[in-house]
């Protein structure tokens, strides 16, 4: 399955001009691409102005992504600030060529920026069904909570998806936990991430990546706007959970949410 990452300098609460700068970039994908990756908040960037800028599920946003994923025939994902019964959440969006929507709110609202007091966190653990893949999605700060990505027997996946809008201060905890969740899973790890300076000043290196299921960097993207391109290949992932089948150790647990 062929994915495209585009790690984008996203323009700062401005939704219209970044649906414009990822439309031109989309055109560019080879139709042989299954899956477009789009990083958190791609329209507004990490904002915690969801009263101004957040939209519903009919907005414009959505019915974009639902359209382009019709016209190109590959499926597009990333993360929108969406209301919803009065409320506002970080919601990971996937629409399909088909018409289907996947959605998933940000469960770990990063709170010392304030992203709680904004946002209401998420509940449910979602699995999407793509080609011959089992993809997991999560958003930005879930990943250093690692017994909310983790794969059991009763929620099994080959594909951990981050988006995220991940500072390039904290650039190496991005490394390390992305490798770290690939390794524990035995999974492939996507992983969109924006790049450049936000409205608060914060810095982003970007570095998406796309990595392997023995915790090793396929490919990177670091400090600058530009697509990633992968492949994955299901016997790979197969191959690794046969030699070493880790997840009949596995810890049994609960989630409470």
């Amino acid at each position: 399955m062929e994915v495209a990452i585009l790690q984008a300098n996203l323009l700062w609460e401005n939704p219209v001009d970044n649906i414009a700068a990822f439309e031109r970039k989309i055109i560019h994908i080879p139709r042989s691409t299954k899956l477009i990756v789009l990083p958190e908040m791609f329209s507004t960037g990490f904002s915690m102005q969801p009263e101004k800028y957040a939209q519903k599920m009919n907005g414009d946003t959505v019915k974009w992504m639902l359209a382009k994923a019709a016209e190109l025939q590959i499926a597009i994902c990333g993360s929108l600030m969406i209301e919803e019964n009065s409320q506002y959440f970080n919601r990971f969006i996937m629409t399909k060529s088909d018409g289907s929507i996947y959605a998933y709110n940000k469960r770990h609202l990063f709170s010392m920026g304030e992203e709680h007091l904004h946002y209401q966190s998420g509940v449910n653990r979602i699995l999407i069904p793509m080609n011959d893949f089992i993809i997991y999605p999560v958003v930005c700060y879930d990943i250093r909570f690692p017994v909310w990505l983790n794969r059991t027997a009763d929620f099994d996946f080959d594909v951990l998806l981050v988006v995220a809008n991940w500072p390039e201060r904290r650039a190496m905890h991005w490394k390390a936990l992305l490798c770290a969740r690939a390794i524990e899973n035995q999974c492939y790890v996507i992983a969109c991430n924006r790049v450049g300076l936000d409205g608060n000043g914060v810095n982003h290196s970007g570095d998406s990546c796309v990595i392997s299921p023995l915790g090793e960097v396929i490919t990177t993207l670091n400090g600058i706007e530009g697509i990633l391109y992968h492949t994955l290949i299901k016997k790979q992932i197969e191959d690794i959970r046969a030699q070493f089948p880790l997840i009949k150790d596995t810890d049994s647990f609960k989630i409470n949410y």
